[in-house]
């Protein structure tokens, strides 16, 4: 059974757990079945798109209604605040009354690629005043392989009547961003691959490279082969080493505020606090007064 003193059981729901909660094993849920959201997107070439819509179609966990990441888990993209900004609460409420949430839904969000989506959603559930938001550990693929049903056609939720309000999560602007990473007691995660990081590529914003001072800690590294989250116990040697442990003041950015909500769910899973940039680098790069470090370094 799930220890419900561990960080990572507020962070993680595993498959047989949400079986259980959607009575798949013959017991009616007490008190309910949770809402599950389907997070599917990734990170599409200039000139296409990712549509996570056809994928839900083509198969989703029952029950599950489709949040789509592009419009309703950010506003429209801009240089001066990035490529995913954090949605209004007009306009965020909006998106959780259809998903049919209440104040007091308890929620479960997955994705096909290790929750790297799904965490954008966790997070802002979070931040917009949700306390029972848990991400399926390995997402889809780790239910299919369980053997669990899918369902085909769309899923449209009774509307909820949720209040949202923002602010329940600490957020960096970009000055705050800066002031973290030069700081002696505390640190800025930078969650993106390390090719990105170092400059050595960049597909989508106008600079490359990384704040400067910012540790490289690639999400990827967050998860096993088959796209669960690390053990506690791993994950937490794996950010004690990069300088980030409970105390310290922990900051995340990734390319726009998407996988570093990935970093900020592995790190409460590891017990640790995060505070998340939400413009990250595609706010950063655009504006030129704004400093760029290259290299396997921080500076």
């Amino acid at each position: 059974m799930t220890d419900p003193t561990d960080p990572r059981a507020r962070v993680l729901v595993t498959v047989a757990e949400l079986a259980a909660d959607l009575g798949l094993d013959g017991v009616d849920p007490t008190p309910g079945p949770p809402v599950l959201l389907d997070v599917r997107w990734a990170l599409a070439a200039a000139g296409h798109t990712f549509d996570g819509l056809a994928h839900y179609r083509a198969g989703h966990l029952p029950g599950a209604v489709f949040a789509d990441l592009e419009t309703e888990l950010a506003a429209a993209p801009s240089a001066a605040q990035g490529r995913h900004p954090l949605p209004s609460t007009a306009q965020f409420q909006a998106a959780a009354r259809r998903w049919g949430l209440r104040n007091d839904s308890r929620v479960v969000v997955y994705d096909a690629t290790g929750g790297m989506s799904a965490a954008r959603a966790w997070w802002l559930l979070r931040y917009f005043g949700l306390r029972d938001v848990r991400i399926l550990d390995g997402g889809l693929p780790a239910w299919q392989r369980a053997g669990h049903p899918l369902e085909v056609h769309d899923v449209v939720a009774p509307p909820g009547d949720v209040v949202l309000s923002p602010g329940h999560l600490r957020t960096l602007d970009a000055s705050g961003a800066a002031a973290l990473a030069a700081s002696e007691d505390g640190v800025l995660l930078d969650a993106r691959a390390g090719e990105r990081y170092r400059g050595e590529t960049e597909p989508v914003d106008p600079r490359a490279g990384h704040i400067p001072g910012a540790v490289s800690a690639p999400t990827s590294e967050n998860l096993t082969d088959e796209g669960s989250f690390l053990p506690t116990a791993a994950l937490r040697d794996r950010f004690a080493a990069l300088g980030a442990t409970a105390g310290t003041r922990v900051g995340v950015y990734c390319g726009s505020g998407v996988t570093a909500a990935h970093e900020a769910a592995a790190l409460a899973a590891a017990g640790v606090e995060a505070i998340l940039y939400p413009g990250s680098w595609s706010q950063w790069s655009n504006d030129a007064s704004r400093p760029v470090a290259t290299g396997a370094t921080p500076v």
